[in-house]
């Protein structure tokens, strides 16, 4: 049973404070066997004066335990809230 992107945002929005999680499936999955792949733009003021592994650790914690048991792939693109206007999004 794979994640919804719904739940893989309500994940994150809730490991991350004053987080915003857009998660979609880039991919179409493969139905023999569940390719459970996503990308996740997150933003979020916790992201601050961090290196972007340690952004992405964070996105990777607030997965937790569904990241090796249901998501198998996890883009992830992060940005403050500053970045994410400068963006242009």
């Amino acid at each position: 049973m794979s994640m919804s992107t719904d739940e893989v945002e309500a994940a994150i929005e809730a490991g991350i404070e004053n987080c915003e999680a857009t998660v979609t499936t880039p991919r179409v999955p493969d139905e023999d066997h569940e390719d459970a792949h996503f990308a996740a733009v997150v933003v979020s003021p916790a992201f601050e004066g961090k290196s972007l592994v340690d952004q992405h650790e964070l996105v990777y914690d607030a997965v937790g335990d569904a990241m090796t048991q249901e998501v198998h792939a996890l883009e992830i693109k992060t940005y403050t809230p500053e970045e994410y206007e400068k963006h242009g999004q």
